[in-house]
């Protein structure tokens, strides 16, 4: 084909990583070869696990369902940027303005690498990813951003959701005293006292958040690239696990075909 393609996925599948409150990804063999002469597998998951896309009306309600957005937000170009960070570390304005305000289009797909996908295990990626705060979301608007992907655990700082202070949480209390630690006495409370901010702006702006983003993702870091990411066609659907894709055409050869009569 002459075409480069770049998996940015995660595996799914036995033991994959999940959230603290998830249940765990069962999967079971309803007919395999001594039994059936065949494979047939039941598979138990949340949407919400590995490398996955969420559906505005996941966070925000009266907006779209994952099958009600147009297919077009499931494929286009952008950029792969480097945004090295360490623990709890904000991603901010100036931070995305500094790795790609020059470069960013109109309508891009932004991907960004901040190292963290080489911790995505169960422990310490959950709990201490860096994050996405207000200014994060507001530079995306600004810039027309279609759809933005990231190594980290969710389109907020982890301690903004309910990992954090916020509605359902804490759910990893034990983590208050720790970030005044980090944070030199400051309560969480003060520090994250919205509700997940970036999902909501970003949903009300109809830009699509892809997370836990990893692969092959160091290798196409720096580049732009074309992007597919198709969800299911799920009724109602709050968001789907995907197969996110990168591709290079160094040679310029490939084309989508036009549509002419067979």
């Amino acid at each position: 084909m002459g075409l480069e393609f770049y998996n940015l996925s995660h595996r799914f599948g036995f033991q994959n990583p999940n959230w603290p409150y998830f249940e765990d990804t069962k999967i079971e063999r309803i007919h395999y070869m001594a039994k059936s002469g065949v494979l047939s597998q039941r598979i138990t998951t949340t949407m919400h696990a590995t490398t996955h896309i969420d559906a505005p009306a996941h966070v925000v309600q009266g907006t779209p369902f994952i099958d009600e957005v147009p297919l077009p937000h499931f494929f286009g170009s952008g950029i792969v940027v480097s945004m090295p960070k360490k623990k709890w570390e904000p991603i901010t304005y100036d931070d995305l303005e500094a790795a790609c305000g020059t470069s960013i289009r109109k309508g891009d797909v932004l991907i960004i690498n901040t190292g963290w996908h080489k911790q995505y295990e169960d422990g310490d990626y959950f709990a201490y990813c860096p994050g996405f705060v207000k200014s994060a979301g507001e530079w995306m608007v600004e810039k027309g951003v279609k759809v933005v992907g990231h190594d980290t655990q969710a389109n907020d700082h982890p301690l903004a959701t309910a990992i954090g202070p916020q509605r359902n949480g804490p759910l990893l209390p034990h983590l208050a005293e720790e970030y005044k630690e980090w944070s030199g006495g400051v309560d969480w409370k003060d520090a994250f006292p919205e509700w997940e901010p970036v999902h909501n702006i970003l949903f009300k702006n109809g830009i699509m958040g892809i997370e836990n983003v990893g692969g092959d993702l160091d290798a196409v870091t720096g580049k732009r690239c074309t992007f597919a990411f198709f969800p299911w066609n799920w009724d109602r659907g709050d968001g789907c696990i995907v197969r996110l894709v990168a591709m290079i055409d160094k040679g310029q050869n490939f084309r989508i075909e036009r549509g002419d009569a067979i």
